[in-house]
Parts: C-alpha cells; sequence; structure tokens
C-alpha cells in the first residue's frame, strides 16, 4: 500500500489489510468487467443512433414555462426514449416524480374499476403495496374496485406456470412483472426470463397488457423488456436512465395507446402529452442519457466487486459472486440488525456529500418498519448514486447500488468491509 494511491486509500480511513483484500479481488474480476464494458459500448452506440435519428439540436436544450404546449425539446426526448427502447411511444417528464409515481401513473392509467392486476413474480415492492391497496391507503386501487392477485415464485426463484394459468381469468386486464429483487432476496429477472414469461402468459390470454417494472435494469443488457414483448416499461430517471444528472424524473414507454393513456391521467383528459412544460432541465435528461449506459456498466462492476468480496467473508449475496446480472443492486444477508447498519455506515463515509452524516433507521413512509438508507448524492435519493438501504427486519439483508464512477463504487465497498471490521463484525 505503499504508493500515491494506496496512501490516499489510508488518509480516507482504510487500512492496509482491507486495501490489500480488496485488490486482490478486483484483480481476479478483468475478464468478467471486460464483458460488461462490451455491453456498454452497444448500449451507448444505441443510445447516440438514437438522438442522431431524431435529429436532437440545441434548440432541444431550451426549456418551456407555464402550459408548454409546443415543447420541441420534450417531444424529441420522448422520441428517442421510444427508439432507444424500441416501442411506439414514451411519456418523459419531471412532474412524474419518483418510480412508485411512474408505477401508480401506469397502473391507474389502465386498469378499470371491475378488472384484475395480476402479479406473477410475488409481492411488489414495499412503496407499491399501498397502490395496490394490500396496505389500506387513500386513492389505491382497490378504493377504485380493483382487485388484486399474485402468484409466488417457486423457491428456486422459477416462475410457477401451472398456478399462473390458474389464477389468469375475465377479470385479469394488467400483469405486473418487476424486474429487480426489490426488499426481497430472490434473484433478478432477466430480459430472457421476462420474455419466456410474458410469451406464457400471452398465449393465455393475448389482450392482456403486461408491464415491467423496469426499475435498476435499464442497460444493464442489451435488451430492454419491450423488445421482447412487454406493453410497457417503467422506470425512474434519478436511477439508471437519468445517468446520475437528472434531477427529477420518471418514464413510461410502450404501446402507444398505453402510453397516452398514462399521458391523459398525468395532465388531464383531453390535454394528455400536449401540456408539461419542461422548465430548463432538459439538457440534463438528454445528457444523462447519454451517459447512462456507462454509467451503469460502472455500477454494475461495482455490484460484482460487492458480491466477490462479501461472499468471500462468508455471507450469502444475491447474485452471487458467479451469476449472471439483470440489474445493479446487490443484496447482502447480515443476519443481524448491527451488519446492515455498519454497511450502510460505511456507504455514507463513502460519499462526496455530507459524508459525516450517520445513517439511521427510521420510520419511512410507504415500508412497514424501519429501513436505513445512506446515500451522500447530488441529487437527493438518487439510487444510481453511491447508495445502500435495507429494512431492519429478518433477514436483516442490506441492498446496495450505483456509484456514478467505478471507482467511487470501489472505494464505496472498501469503506463497507472497513465498518464492518472496526465493529468487530469480521476479521481480515
Amino acid at each position: 500500500m505503499n504508493t500515491e494511491t494506496g496512501n490516499i486509500y489510508r488518509e480516507l480511513g482504510i487500512s492496509d489489510n482491507v486495501y490489500q483484500f480488496s485488490r486482490e479481488i478486483l484483480d481476479s474480476l478483468s475478464t468478467r468487467f471486460c464483458e460488461i464494458d462490451k455491453t456498454a459500448e452497444y448500449n451507448q452506440l444505441k443510445v447516440i443512433k438514437a438522438m442522431q435519428d431524431n435529429k436532437v439540436s440545441e434548440a432541444c436544450f431550451l426549456g418551456t414555462t407555464g402550459y408548454g404546449y409546443n415543447d420541441l425539446g420534450r417531444d424529441t426526448l420522448e422520441a428517442v426514449y421510444a427508439s432507444v427502447f424500441h416501442a411506439q411511444d414514451a411519456l418523459v417528464r419531471p412532474q412524474i416524480t419518483c418510480g412508485t409515481h411512474a408505477l401508480a401513473l401506469a397502473l391507474m392509467s389502465n386498469l378499470r374499476p371491475g378488472e384484475e392486476l395480476f402479479s406473477p413474480v410475488g409481492k411488489p415492492y414495499d412503496t407499491l403495496e399501498e397502490v395496490i391497496g394490500i396496505r389500506p391507503s387513500k386513492g389505491s386501487l382497490a378504493e377504485y374496485g380493483i382487485t388484486y392477485q399474485q402468484v409466488d415464485l417457486l423457491e428456486d426463484g422459477s416462475f410457477d406456470y401451472e398456478n399462473i394459468k390458474k389464477a389468469l381469468n375475465e377479470k385479469t386486464k394488467l400483469v405486473t412483472i418487476q424486474r429487480s429483487k426489490g426488499y426481497q432476496t430472490r434473484p433478478t429477472l432477466s430480459v430472457q426470463k421476462i420474455s419466456e414469461l410474458i410469451s406464457f402468459i400471452k398465449g393465455i390470454k393475448p389482450d392482456v397488457i403486461c408491464m415491467v417494472d423496469n426499475c435498476y435494469g435499464e442497460f444493464v443488457e442489451r435488451l430492454e423488456p419491450t423488445d421482447v414483448g412487454a406493453d410497457m416499461a417503467v422506470g425512474s430517471l434519478i436511477k439508471n436512465p437519468g445517468g446520475g444528472l437528472a434531477p427529477i424524473g420518471g418514464y413510461i414507454v410502450g404501446k402507444k395507446e398505453c402510453v397516452e393513456n398514462a399521458a391523459y391521467r398525468l395532465t388531464s383528459p383531453g390535454l394528455g402529452k400536449e401540456v408539461g412544460a419542461s422548465l430548463g432541465i432538459l439538457k440534463d435528461f438528454y445528457q444523462g442519457l447519454f451517459l447512462a449506459p456507462t454509467v451503469t456498466a460502472g455500477a454494475l462492476k461495482g455490484a460484482v466487486f460487492a458480491a466477490n468480496a462479501y461472499e468471500k467473508l462468508g455471507f450469502k449475496v444475491v447474485p452471487n459472486s458467479t451469476q449472471s446480472r439483470h440489474d445493479i443492486i446487490q443484496a447482502v444477508t447480515f443476519g443481524t440488525p448491527e451488519g446492515v447498519i455498519a454497511f450502510c455506515k460505511g456507504i455514507q463515509a463513502a460519499a462526496p456529500v455530507d459524508s459525516f452524516v450517520t445513517p439511521e433507521p427510521w420510520d419511512m413512509p410507504g415500508y412497514d418498519s424501519k429501513v436505513i438508507m445512506a446515500a451522500g448524492a447530488f441529487v437527493s435519493g438518487s439510487s444510481i448514486e453511491l447508495s445502500a438501504d435495507g429494512p431492519i427486519k429478518p433477514p436483516y439483508a442490506v441492498y446496495f447500488q450505483g456509484g456514478l464512477t467505478f471507482e467511487h463504487a470501489c472505494f464505496g465497498i472498501m469503506k463497507t468491509l472497513q465498518s464492518i471490521v472496526d465493529a468487530g463484525l469480521v476479521t481480515i
């Protein structure tokens, strides 16, 4: 560690043992990282082609106010998203406040009273429970007479096709497929697996709408869910597709009718996509999308490093050190709240912003238990930036994601290792 780089790691609180342990793991991952870079190259070219095909110009960066009529930049950006995702249409707006809002918008606009929402991949992410009405909340789908049922994944993480077939019925209007694991330790779904599931469902009920919660999965693979039959893919701009620059926003891409329905719900019947001022932030949306493939690749490499480091220390990790990757999230199960808290303290201490803050579990809106979140981010709550979080309940797993640069992701993982060492939870 007696190098200029080693010395600055030491100044940042990384011990010689943790540094050496980390370097040995990173040195072993060069082949794996090369494959990630190849995917990033493909996706980078895909984004450039979409921008060129839709004639993005400097004029597209000029924002509008008020009603936002004839907003060239907004309309062109949505055409770019439709091209990137090979979809008929797109809704990409700063008025969509977060991923949960984007998902709620897609659901509420495409379901009507008396119809049924169905999840063939088990329980959705915690914040959607109140949207659906699994946990009672004002304005939920349940309050509007929309029913819900789910079929859990099998123990090995595969689809329970037999019970999925039984669950589909004449009321089933929309099928929601959560790509990422959420606060569960199940495998993330690959685009290939999503394709197989959609094909099976549409083979039984061709007119059903298949929506994919694409959060954390964009640009991890060369294909997106809309390439393999999804009627809608939905996500947040402060995750992968915003590239760390988008200060807010969400997107819905897919079939024209589905997107139009969402636009009418976001604004007003009769207005739809015609209104919605871009308020001077379009350049960040465009530039963030341009950077997204390489930013996502850096975050993905950080997740692979985390899996290999914590698996070597004997912790259960999902995905494990050798499995293929389909989102940027890495789950590490500690089995104790102390492990989750120590990990999050390490992430916070590695941040460029608010590194001096100590994260603590708290009763966060939308969750059924205390949650700890660590993120010293330039954009508040941005989980494409280095972050970690987890509910303080069994099995006491933490979920790590992000890093605008690979180097920062690596440093963040080293700080988590140092934190759990200092807490006496492991020895390195």
